[in-house]
């Protein structure tokens, strides 16, 4: 899930997963621990952490397919409910339930039959607003997908590329809950006529598009309405120098997806092993405790604590759209397939 302005750990180095003292984590972006939490699961477990990052989710998961019979690693981290099943369908993954697994709260449970992933945390995908410009022009940020199709929101608002982003995925998948099958094609065409703008990924919409990110300020971004996450405002507080009482950038509620992330033992991994104990390390509870603040996310192991800035500065959607994963599973690709020809073209 991106939200990190950096990912800590021991990454980098030319270390392969064929070294039966490394254990090779393949990860998107945003991946993301404390050294300590890590050299502690170095200790204990006698192996050695290298991180291996492969661009934005999307990406990464497509590669991780492409090489599957030769693996870059041993165990992948973030594939998201809304790819799950082409990762599943793709055989990438073999089962193994990780010690601790039964402490995961029911409702981020998948593939339960097999058990070839292992939810590691959870969030929301929502569009956040850049308070200042909004104050400055006077103007209510939106509060649901139906505000973004309005003239006075007209050119404000960016977004990823649903084909190659997990973020702008989420996003059309949000849409198409909300809709429904009927109508979130025309909800589409309302947001293009709109002045939507697609970029690739989230860390090119956020970081360099975006109003409201330290980042995006840096880069002089003009859009002050960006799709990434309901956790997305703590980054912004806890990054901060001097830090601010209030986060800059707000939520809006009526336009969040719930996700999921899960990571899986590499079918063809080297160190079969060390990857079954990283996914035990990952539901630990000192590994949950660790996340928020880290990447930003959300805890899905009982009774995980949440650090109190996490809480009052990026909570959970009150009432975020949900899918099926089935229906995840029958529709993404033409809906992928669709939006990317109206929309990109």
């Amino acid at each position: 899930m991106a939200g990190t302005l950096a990912a800590c750990g021991s990454s980098g180095g030319d270390q392969g997963s064929g070294d039966s003292k490394t254990v090779t984590l393949v990860s998107h972006d945003s991946w993301a621990a404390s050294k300590g939490v890590i050299a502690a699961f170095e200790k204990q477990s006698g192996y050695k952490v290298n991180v291996l990052e492969d661009g934005d989710a999307g990406q990464a998961v497509n590669k991780a397919i492409l090489t599957k019979d030769n693996p870059q690693g041993d165990v992948f981290f973030g594939v998201d409910n809304t790819l799950l099943s082409r990762a599943l369908d793709n055989g990438l993954f073999q089962p193994y339930e990780a010690k601790g697994s039964d402490r995961i709260k029911p409702e981020y449970r998948a593939d339960q039959g097999k058990h070839r992933v292992t939810p590691v945390d959870t969030g929301d995908i929502c569009v956040n607003y850049d308070k200042k410009y909004f104050a400055d022009h006077k103007l209510d940020p939106p509060k649901s997908f139906d505000d973004l199709v309005k003239p006075q929101y007209k050119n404000l608002l960016v977004t990823e590329n649903a084909s190659a982003s997990s973020p702008g995925l989420g996003f059309l998948l949000g849409t198409a809950a909300k809709y429904g099958d009927e109508g979130w094609e025309g909800y589409w065409k309302k947001l293009k006529a709109n002045g939507v703008k697609v970029v690739d990924g989230w860390e090119q919409a956020y970081n360099e598009e975006f109003s409201g990110s330290a980042g995006g300020k840096k880069a002089k971004g003009d859009r002050p309405l960006v799709v990434s996450y309901a956790s997305s405002p703590p980054v912004e507080v806890v990054y901060a120098d001097p830090k601010p009482s209030a986060a800059p950038t707000g939520v809006a509620q009526g336009t969040c997806f719930r996700q999921v992330e899960y990571a899986g033992l590499l079918s063809n991994a080297k160190n079969t092993e060390g990857g079954k104990a990283f996914l035990d390390f990952l539901v630990t509870e000192r590994f949950q405790e660790d996340m928020p603040l880290n990447m930003f996310v959300y805890p899905v192991r009982e009774g995980a604590q949440v650090p109190p800035e996490f809480v009052k500065f990026g909570p959970q959607a009150g009432d975020p759209e949900t899918m099926d994963p089935a229906k995840i599973a029958d529709h993404r690709d033409q809906w992928v397939k669709s939006w990317t020809s109206l929309v990109l073209k």
